[in-house]
Formats: C-alpha cells, structure tokens, sequence
C-alpha cells in the first residue's frame, strides 16, 4: 500500500502530461505513443487525444514548456462571421479572406508548429502560421469550405483560445508580462543586496576569528534570502533548464539554471554540514545581473515594436457617416464601405484612406511618415488612415477601409518582418549553443585538474568557469543592436519588411533609381493637350482617364478620373512599360508611348490613339522632390554609386538626370530591362538598391539585394521591397544606409567584445584567480556593455 501511495503522489507531483498543471487523486489516463500519460481534465484529454489521433504527437519531443490548460467547455465563435467584423478584420486573399488573432497562450515555438499544422488538416484552410514571440496567428481559408467559426474551436479545443488582434489586447499582455519581469527584478535585487551584505561580512574574517556559530548564523540567514530568489525570481531560468535538457539542447537558460542550481545546492549541503565556504552570493548575484541585462534587452525589443504596435492601434472604432438627405449617423467602422461619405473632427484620426473633398485641409501625419509639422493637403488628395485631423473638419469619401487601408498593408508587413530572426541572430545562436556545450566540457576537466591539486577548491573553481564565460553577451550582442537600429530607423519613418534588410543595406554600393514618383512628386500636372483627330481637348482629356482611371503609374494621376467614361471602357489592360489599352463603343483605344499608341516614333509625350493613327498628345510637367537634390549629394558622399532607369522618354529623363548630376540614366526602361541592369551589376559583384513607387518597379524591387518603395505608392511594391518610406523624405534613405553601416559596426564591436572577453576571462576562471560572485558580476558587466552599445543606435544622429 505504502508504494502504491508513493506512486500516486509521485505522478500527481509530475503534474498533467498536457498542460502541467497538479493531477486528482484520479487522473484520466492516455495512451501517447505506446506510454500511459495521465492528464487532469477532460479538456487537456480530448486535446492530447486529437494530438495523437492527427499524427501530430511530435509536439510534445518538441515544445521546451507544458502548454497551456485546455477549457473543457469551447467558445461559440459563430459571432465572428458578423460581415462588420470581418469587414473591419479581414482582408481578401486569393482563394479567400485572411484574418490575424492573437493567442496568450502559446509558449514556445512547438505551439507554433502545431497551430500550424492542425488547421492545415481541416479542409477549406488555405494557410495557417504562428508566432510563439508575437501571440499572433494569422489564418487564410475558403468561406466556401470552411467556416471561420470552425478554425478558431479548433484552436480553442487546443488550449489556443484565439481573440481578436486589436492593439488593446497586445498592449494588456505586454503590460502584465513586463509586471511580472518588474517583480522578479525587484526581488532578485533585494535578495542580493542582503545576500551580497552577508557574504561581505563572512570574507571579512579572513583571520578565522568568527565564532562558529554566528558564521552558521549568517549562513542560514543567506539561505532564506536567496532560497526566494533563485526559486522565484530566477524561475524563467529554471524552466529553461528543465526544457533543454527534456529536449537535449544547449541553449542559454542550460547553463545559466545549471549554474544557479550548483552554487546554491553545494551551499546548502555546505551550511548543513558546517563546511568551510558557501556561494549562495554567487548564485543570488547571478540571478539579478542577468535579470538586469535581460530586462535591457527587453525594453529595446519593446522600443523597436512600439511602431508597430501603435500603428494597430491607431484607427478609431467608429466613424461619422453622410446620409444621402445629408443627415450623419456614427457607425461601426465595419460598417463603412468604399463611397460612403466622411466627416472627420479637428482632433479625430482619419478612419480609413479616401479622397478630401470641399477644402484644403491641415493633418498630422507623424505616425505614419515620420514628419514632424502637420501636412496640408488639397481637395482630391488621398488621406491616409491613421493621420489626425488638425486645424478644421473635413470631410472625405472613402476609398479604403478596414484590412486593405495602406495603414492595415504596412502593420501586417513589418509585423511579419518582426516574427523572422535575422540571419545574423541565428548565426550567433548556432556559436553560442556549440560554445555552452565546450564551455561545460572545460569545467568538467577544470573541476578534475583542481580535485587533484586542491580538492577543497575544484568545485568554487568549476563554478566560476561556468559563471563567467556565461556566453550570454555574444547572444544578445546581435539582437539588442537590431532592435534598437529598427527603433531608430521607425522614428525616423523608415519601416524594415526583411530581416536581414540592414544586413544588406550596409553593404550597398550601387542605387537604381526610378523617376517618376520617385525622384518627382508623385503628382504629376498635365502641361499642353494637342489634339488630331475629331475629338476636342475635353473629349480626349476625359477619354484618357476613363482609361487610366484603374492604372497604377504615378503619371495616370495627372489625367484625374472620369467615372462616367471609365465605366463604359470595356477589356481594360495593362501593358507594362507601354500604356493601357480599352475598348470604348466598339473601338480599341491606347494611352501611352507614340509607338504603342499611335504607331509613330517615341518623343517622351503620352499619345492617345488607336495603335495606328493619333488621336492626341499630352505632355506631362513633373516637379523634383523638394529634397532631391540633397539626398543624392548624400548618397553619394557614402560612396553609393546613382543610376536613374525609367520608363519615361529621353528628353525627360535626360532633364532629371542633369539637374541631379547623375551621369548614368537610361530611358524608356521596361520592368525587364531595369531587372537586367540589376542582374548584370550584381553579376559584377555589387550591392545593388532600388528606389521605386509604381507597380511596374515591382520585379525590380524584388530582384535587387535591397530596396525602397515610398508609403503612398502600389500595394505590390511593398510586398516586393525590403524598406518602405513612409514620408516624402529621400534624405532617408542617406539616414537608413548610415544607420545600417552605424548597425554593422557595433554588432562587430559586440561581437569582438563577447569573443575577447571569453578568450581573457576563461583562462582567469580556471586558474582560480575569480571567485564565482566575481564571475558572476563580470559576466553580467559583459552583457550590459553589448546592450548599451546597441543603444546607443536609438540616438543615432544621421
């Protein structure tokens, strides 16, 4: 009976296979891979059962934490397909929607792995990704085979219950995790002030003149005190010890709770049996130091996803509506449709993007481009959402809403950009796991060479190799200095949507640039009208937009928009590096070159016609961005070489190019020719860059090593670029590439540190010339030197 007993409180004291938690005296039982698992409720059961059944019992070799308790009642989620919500949640994605929701209860990236993998199996899903870091799980399905409803209880019937992704629910789960990491901080320095206050006074008595009984005393005193620090504030460490060595792997926490758990175990078989030293100081010291360093590095990670974060939140619930006798009516901003009428207050945010109507209106665009002063926009300028309404009420009738606003486009880019680790973080991880793994090897002989010379110190020795060649500053050597280079680099308007952009950017050498929209304005102005045919200016001015009105080049918004026309242009096509093409009453019209459009040479005008004879001709006035000629002075005092490739005719071109000095241009470059040019440079072995704004810079955006694309520009850009701009600013893109450069420098100062100081401290350590409570203060020194040298890119001055 007795061992019976012990059995049943042994396996109740293991906890629940599934989620962890404490089992009844009678715990529902599983068979798992031909073992018997026993779990504490019927929920974690029909989730471990369907873990099984799935085929997907790998999660558990591969998750470092127990998942979280499963409800054993799921929610109804049939209020998600309310079309307002989805509306304002959901965006269309080929084959179906996309929707984004948050999970506070992944723990690693098994949890990931398994959301992952779970909704790929139910029919109808299109795709399924999460983030264990960010909570986030972004979900793509087919409303035709698969209800919403039904993907997020599978989630729930997981233990992932899912909720929506609105700023509000981050920033709570940001706030309680950053609470409970300010508590365990706070208790690890008041354990080691009292600690460290104890120790001091027994290194003191260097003579041996201390009785033995106040040096029991003490001791047991220092047990008390660090007994809740390492067992609460150092938790975090501890569970990562326990993950890496169910999953055999040799990460951070591995050496760290290791080391922690030795000097307080040998201190506390040292205190009961009256033995000559204690390193509870050491232990104490420890746990607070990285804690110390660790919330550092936390803080700049918060700082590099405060952008973000804010420009989630940044969209207001409700919206004032026009009725059609003129009366409004504020609605949920689900309920807002493409063409519905807004009034926006002077100190409300702009809703969603859409045209200004009436009057001039002054907008605070700070979030979104990084500027400062508020902006002043004209009547039938595009507004933002997310910009604040400044010196009067306007009104605007709406374009985009909900998930397709450029605001929602550029969160969910950066956003996944922030869920991958740079090439340059894993590296660092792969040296560092190989480095604990021989850095345990070394204390194993340094711990045998010391029992043969001096058995009363090979373990105090031991101890202090493993303390202080701790490889924490070479792990956060590479992410603090990312982080906070983001940060920076956000403030300033410039959103990275690569994890490795930085990386690249430092190394650029060459700069294509496109012109129209890019180096101009993007609003272009329509200069003279020539007309030859029967049609009169008017008539051909309005045919001309009716054709572009769908158009994404910069130059089509100097045509404006003719709804009336543009609904009778029928078999509409783009043709890239040509013009458009449509059929109006029967008759196939071209907009665009003089040999596309109208069968004649190419003079840089935009001709109207048929494909053989003309029908008109516009010539198109751009203007320099107003700190054009700035930034290229800029870049090239960085040593970038400039090539300006458009699309445009030669006189045009030639005329941008002389007033910017750029020696290399070349007109009338199609997508093709301008990806060509890419190819054939980094054949050469450059570093080429890409500035482009309209939808045809598209394979050029993509196919360079690093490129930029403004804020306000085609969708598509910004899906093919590595850097979006959010002002009107060139100069940044001078500020972006010395931040980058300013980046690689203090990565390599970092990682020159980390490596030297491990080559000089190791050798101290095992030579016995370090205490452990040394050990331990020099290697937090070492991480907190990386980290505030990463900070110091969050003041980086261009």
């Amino acid at each position: 009976m007795a061992a019976v007993a012990d059995a049943v409180l042994g396996e109740v004291a293991a906890g629940c296979f599934h989620c962890g938690e404490t089992l009844p005296l009678l715990p529902l039982r599983l068979d798992i891979a031909g073992e018997t698992r026993a779990v504490c409720c019927s929920g974690c059961a029909a989730a471990a059962s369907w873990i099984r059944d799935n085929g997907l019992g790998q999660y558990y070799q591969l998750r470092q934490a127990d998942a979280a308790r499963v409800n054993t009642r799921t929610q109804d989620y049939s209020d998600w397909m309310d079309e307002e919500l989805l509306a304002g949640h959901a965006r269309a994605v080929p084959g179906g929607l996309e929707i984004t929701v948050l999970s506070s209860a992944m723990r690693c990236a098994a949890c990931a792995w398994l959301i992952g993998a779970a909704l790929r199996k139910l029919p109808g899903t299109l795709e399924a990704s999460a983030n264990a870091l960010t909570g986030r799980i972004r979900l793509q399905w087919n409303p035709q085979q698969v209800a919403l409803s039904t993907l997020l209880q599978q989630l729930d019937s997981l233990g992932y219950a899912p909720s929506l992704a609105t700023g509000g629910v981050r920033e709570r789960e940001t706030r309680r995790q950053w609470r409970r990491d300010v508590l365990r901080l706070g208790l690890a320095g008041l354990g080691a002030m009292q600690a460290m206050m104890f120790a001091e006074v027994l290194y003191l008595d260097s003579a041996g003149e201390m009785s033995l009984a106040t040096r029991d005393f003490l001791r047991w005193i220092t047990l008390l005190v660090a007994t809740p620090v390492v067992f609460v504030a150092g938790w975090p460490f501890l569970a990562g010890l326990a993950r890496g060595l169910r999953q055999r792997q040799w990460d951070m926490d591995v050496l760290v709770g290791s080391s922690v758990l030795l000097a307080y175990g040998f201190s506390l078989v040292e205190t009961l049996r009256g033995g000559a030293q204690v390193w509870f100081d050491a232990a104490v010291m420890f746990v607070f130091l990285l804690l110390a360093a660790r919330q550092l590095e936390s803080w700049v990670r918060r700082r590099a996803c405060a952008q973000v974060d804010a420009l989630a939140q940044v969209r207001p619930a409700l919206a004032l509506r026009e009725g059609a006798d003129g009366t409004c009516q504020r609605v949920a901003l689900g309920r807002i449709r493409p063409g519905d009428v807004l009034q926006v207050a002077v100190g409300e945010v702009v809703p969603a993007d859409g045209e200004l109507l009436d009057a001039a209106a002054s907008l605070d665009e700070a979030l979104l481009s990084g500027e400062a002063l508020p902006v002043l926009r004209q009547p039938g300028e595009t507004l933002a959402a997310g910009s604040l309404c400044c010196s009067a009420p306007l009104r605007l009738r709406v374009l985009r809403t909900g998930a397709d606003t450029r605001l929602a486009e550029l969160t969910r880019l950066v956003g996944r950009a922030q869920e991958q680790r740079p090439h340059l973080a894993r590296v660092a991880d792969r040296v560092a796991r190989h480095f604990i793994a021989a850095l345990f090897v070394t204390a194993v002989l340094v711990f045998a060479l010391w029992w043969r010379l001096q058995p009363e110190r090979a373990f105090e020795v031991a101890l202090a190799t493993l303390v202080i060649s701790c490889p924490c500053a070479l792990s956060l050597a590479i992410p603090a200095a990312l982080a906070a280079a983001h940060d920076s680099l956000a403030r300033r308007g410039v959103l990275a949507l690569r994890p490795d952009a930085l990386e690249t950017l430092a190394r650029l050498d060459v700069l294509l640039l496109d012109k129209t929209g890019s180096l101009t304005t993007p609003q272009p102005l329509l200069d003279t009208v020539q007309v030859f045919g029967s049609l009169d200016v008017a008539q051909a001015r309005t045919l001309a937009a009716a054709l572009q009105c769908d158009a994404s080049h910069p130059l089509a918004a100097a045509f404006g928009t003719s709804m009336a026309a543009a609904g009778e242009v029928q078999q509409r096509r783009l043709c890239a590096g040509q013009g458009v093409e449509g059929v109006v009453d029967g008759v196939c019209y071209r907009l665009g070159r003089a040999d596309f459009a109208a069968a004649r040479d190419d003079d840089g005008a935009i001709w109207l016609g048929d494909g053989n004879a003309a029908i008109a001709s516009f010539s198109i006035k751009q203007q320099l961005r107003e700190d054009a000629a700035a930034a290229v002075a800029a870049l090239r005092a960085q040593g970038v070489r400039l090539e300006l490739a458009s699309g445009d005719g030669v006189a045009a071109v030639a005329e941008i190019a002389a007033a910017l000095g750029i020696a290399d241009w070349r007109a009338r470059q199609s997508p093709q020719d301008k990806l060509a040019r890419a190819r054939e440079l980094q054949q050469q072995g450059h570093i080429v860059g890409m500035l482009g704004d309209g939808i045809n810079d598209a394979p050029i955006l993509a196919g360079a090593d690093v490129s930029f694309a403004f804020a306000g520009g085609a969708a598509l850009t910004h899906r093919a670029a590595d850097l979006v701009l959010t002002g009107t600013r060139l100069l940044r893109i001078a500020e972006a590439i010395a931040l980058a450069r300013q980046t690689r420098r203090i990565v390599r100062q970092n990682l020159a540190w980390a490596l030297a100081y491990n080559a000089i401290a190791l050798p101290f350590a095992a030579c016995g010339l370090v205490s452990p409570a040394l050990a331990a203060l020099g290697m937090t020194a070492s991480s907190l030197l990386v980290v505030l040298n990463a900070l110091r890119l969050l003041r980086a001055v261009p």
